[in-house]
């Protein structure tokens, strides 16, 4: 099922991409502060790389403006997600979460199977928005779209 609004963010390790690898709680991650973090099918997938990520790049000082940490997430290893974020030039402030055997994903009710494009399970595309390790707001895209899941539509859709 997958998670609603005004529900808990699943509290569990997940690794955090960027320097020494380490796994952190997803509920320390959430913990007293405002989060905004989507989910992206794969690192280096095109439009992953080409438009949903370089989104939240360009727009992620108007989220910090707005008290709002920024968060990646993929079904992809740690070192994956360190390289992605390298060519992408992410700053070290935008936190790319690496979910590697899908256990986050799952908890969250977004798997995804790419078994048909010889992905294997991956994530949603989507975004949600979180206060204190409560999901607030969640927008998951059609197959195929990249629309409500944009830093623009965020931005828009939690308002100032």
């Amino acid at each position: 099922m997958t998670i609603q609004p005004g529900g808990p963010i699943p509290d569990m390790a997940i690794a955090v991409a960027g320097g020494d690898v380490q796994p952190r709680h997803t509920g320390e991650l959430f913990a007293a502060k405002n989060v905004l973090l989507f989910g992206v099918p794969g690192a280096f997938t095109p439009t992953c790389s080409n438009r949903h990520l370089p989104g939240y790049i360009r727009h992620l000082a108007e989220f910090h403006r707005r008290g709002i940490e920024v968060m990646c997430l993929a079904v992809n290893d740690a070192y994956v997600m360190q390289a992605w974020a390298a060519s992408q030039q992410v700053p070290a402030e935008l936190l790319m979460l690496a979910d590697g055997n899908a256990s986050f994903t799952r908890a969250l009710g977004l798997e995804l199977d790419g078994t048909a494009f010889g992905m294997g399970l991956r994530c949603r595309r989507f975004a949600l928005y979180a206060e204190d390790g409560v999901m607030r707001l969640l927008q998951v895209e059609a197959p195929g779209e990249l629309r409500v899941s944009t830093a623009e539509a965020m931005l828009a859709a939690i308002g100032s």
